[in-house]
Order: structure tokens, then sequence, then C-alpha cells
């Protein structure tokens, strides 16, 4: 991403008092670590992540209950208890964090702090998707019980000199001892350092005061964020900061440490295979692909070079979704949008199939989103359901249009590597 302009004040990245586990508390770290809340797959994964270790992060992130309110209750309560059994310490100091991933010759590192929130008009922090409210409204509950950052989102930034500034300090840190080391079942070495000395800081915050930062992952946990900072705004008689107007994040360079993107796929719970092939014929070409899995999505890769393209399962056989009637589409999809955008995948899926062919609404009974592939097709299967699979929209695509201010349909896109959850949190208290 390019730096912003001299009108718009840029990324201020504050030290905060991070809260984590004490070690010696608890059975491992990697055992009480969990993806972020919408990867993990319920209700298998949190009953699998629960049984990881009694204090795994989950229980904070998705906690089980009937309600909404009572969900929220029982986090709220369950964070207390750890704090008062010593299972989370808040660090004496505040600093910013250095987090690095590793796997093979995969190496991702970024800041981890506190980031003064700003609208998306502000062209400081860039959202490239839209959000659904109900999550938006799940996820504010659950920040307003425990009064919490739980998980950082993950933002890019496009750094300068690597011998200078925020880089630098990065680099430099990575070189010491880390403050915590582990090694999760997914086979991702994580560490994690504390930046403490104020001349670090300080590189670190005038370097990131020139740029701007597009969300790679946490579109609703930042809509989030924006909502509660507003309702605490409206409660204070003084216009003075507060912990709500900050929110957490990893910030990550991508001129240093590139991302990757994958798609998010679709689980359509009330609509066989049958059914939904027989609704595209005529209007999409519809061709049989041999499997397994792995071979399929490598005939989708080969389609989406030449056009849109999805791969629909749900009974074992597979089927590739391509070239859509060209009138269709200009009757379908909006024309108030740059034509990058009228030709994603996502919005044909959308805009043609989910709402013209299909008729079915994107309301949580209908519609699961999924990261993995396989758990989208092995839900399908046991739903008598569809599997939508999706080819990823490449990383150039996505900054253009968040850079023309375009947001994307929402789960476009899934950057990545994700931070782990619970290696460190934020008390808004």
């Amino acid at each position: 991403m390019t730096t912003i302009g001299t009108t718009h004040d840029g990324l201020r990245l504050i030290p905060f008092h991070g809260l984590r586990y004490v070690p010696e508390r608890v059975g491992s770290l990697a055992a009480v670590t969990s993806p972020p809340y919408d990867v993990v797959v319920r209700p298998d994964g949190v009953d699998y992540l629960e049984s990881a270790d009694p204090h795994n992060i989950v229980r904070l992130i998705l906690p089980q209950a009937e309600t909404p309110d009572a969900r929220n209750e029982q986090a709220a309560q369950t964070l207390q208890d750890w704090l008062a059994k010593g299972v989370l310490s808040t660090d004496p100091e505040p600093a910013l964090y250095v987090y690095e991933q590793r796997k093979g010759r995969l190496i991702q590192r970024g800041i981890i702090g506190a980031l003064a929130l700003s609208a998306a008009d502000a062209g400081i922090v860039l959202p490239h998707e839209d959000v659904m409210p109900h999550v938006v409204t799940d996820r504010a509950g659950l920040m307003r019980a425990t009064s919490a950052n739980l998980e950082p989102l993950l933002l890019t930034y496009r750094g300068g000199d690597a011998a200078a500034g925020a880089a630098a300090v990065v680099e430099r840190t990575a070189g010491r001892a880390p403050l915590l080391a582990t090694t999760t079942e997914d086979g991702v070495q994580h560490r994690l350092w504390a930046v403490t000395d104020p001349a670090d800081q300080a590189a670190i915050t005038s370097d990131l005061h020139h740029r701007q930062a597009l969300i790679a992952d946490g579109h609703h946990r930042w809509a989030t964020y924006l909502r509660l900072q507003q309702e605490h705004r409206s409660l204070q008689e003084h216009q003075s900061p507060t912990p709500w107007d900050f929110g957490l994040v990893l910030l990550v360079d991508t001129a240093r440490y590139p991302l990757q993107v994958r798609a998010i796929h679709r689980m359509l719970h009330r609509l066989p295979l049958a059914d939904a092939l027989a609704a595209v014929e005529g209007t999409f070409r519809v061709r049989p692909v041999e499997g397994p899995l792995p071979l399929a999505l490598e005939a989708l890769a080969d389609a989406a070079e030449r056009g849109n393209a999805f791969l629909l399962t749900g009974d074992g056989t597979f089927h590739l979704v391509t070239d859509p009637d060209p009138e269709l589409l200009h009757r379908t999809v909006r024309r108030d949008r740059p034509e990058a955008w009228r030709r994603l995948d996502a919005t044909v899926l959308h805009a043609t199939l989910l709402d013209a062919l299909w008729r079915i609404p994107d309301t949580p009974d209908q519609i699961t989103y999924i990261h993995d592939a396989a758990a989208t097709v092995a839900m399908a299967e046991r739903h008598g359901g569809t599997a939508v699979l999706l080819h990823p929209v490449r990383e150039e695509v996505v900054r253009e249009l968040a850079r023309q201010g375009v947001t994307m349909p929402r789960k476009s896109t899934s950057f990545g590597p994700k931070p782990a959850t619970g290696l460190v949190l934020r008390s808004l208290g």
C-alpha cells in the first residue's frame, strides 16, 4: 500500500499492557491458542479446542450457551475467573509486540499494538469487504461484556527502508530471545517479543504515522471497534481519548512479508446439489470433473484463469460451473461499480447465483462461510447441501478496489497466515 497524503493523519499505533497466559498455569501455550473465531468450524472445532485445555481461548471468543446474553455473560465470567486465578496476567510495562509465525520456508513478522480507530473515508485504514450486521452485533455484545480485545485483527501496509523505522526494529527485536515461543498443532512456530524501549517505540510510531493499512482479516471486528467507540463517545461529556478509541491489531509489512490469499467457501444448507445444478443449466456451462478434492480444485484453478468459475459438490461428485451468460450478468450484477468488481467470482456468486437463480438469502441458517475446502465439502455431505468452492482473488485486485473505496462482497478473501488467538489480549477496563 502506498503512503497516504499529507492531508490525512496516518496510522497511530500505541503500546499497551498485554494480557497473556501464565505458562505455569496452563498445559501448554499451544493448547490454549485457537484460530480466529470465524475460522473455527462449529461445533466440531469448538468441542475439540475446549477439550485441548480447560483454559483454551475458544471459551472466551466462542462461549457456548443458549442465548447471546448468556454466552457473553459466560465469557465475561470466565475471563474474570482466569484473571483471579492467575491463569492470565497483565504485563507490567506497556509494549508493542513483535510477532513471528514460521513454518518451513514461510516466515511472517509483524507488530501487535493498539491502533487508533478511523472511519474508512479518512483513508487511513481501508476495508475491502462488506460486513454482516448480525455478526457485528454478536461481536459487539461479546466485546462489551468482556471489556477486552480478545484477538488481533490482521492489517497490512507497505513499508519503506528495511534498515530504518519499524522494519529495523522488527528485525533487530527478532534476533533476541523471545518472550514466548510455542508450536501449534498445524506445525506453525509462534514467537512473541515485547518492545518496551521508548526509542524503539518512537521509531515504529514515527514510521507508521505516514502510512495507511488494508484490513486483511477482521472486517467484522473492525466494524465492532467502531460501533463501540461511538457508544462510548455518546456517554462521554468530554471527547478525550479512551481505550475504546483504539483496537488490537497485527500490522504486517507486505513489502517484506507478502501474505497468502485464499478463498472463503460457502455451504448451502437447504439446497441439494442436484437442485443447484438444475437451476444453472442453460445460463452457465456445467461439466463434471474428476475427484478427489485436490484434483477438482486444480480444475477450478485452471478454469478461474479464464473467467468466473465455481466448483460445486456435496454428494461425492464434482461439477465446474463456468461461463455465465452475459445477458444474465447484465441483468443481475450492479452496474454502478468498477468492472473489476463486476467480474469478481464473489460478486457473480451473490448477485447471480444466490440471489437470482437459487434465491437463497444470506442468513446463517441458509449459508455457512468456511475457510477450509475439505471442511466445507464434509459439512455439505453431512447435511445434504451444496458446497460452493471458490478460487482466491489476486491481492492486487483487492488493493486496487480498496484504494477506490469499493468494498467487495463479504467473505470474498482469506488473507494469511492469520495470527493465533490467545498469545496476547488487550484489556479495555
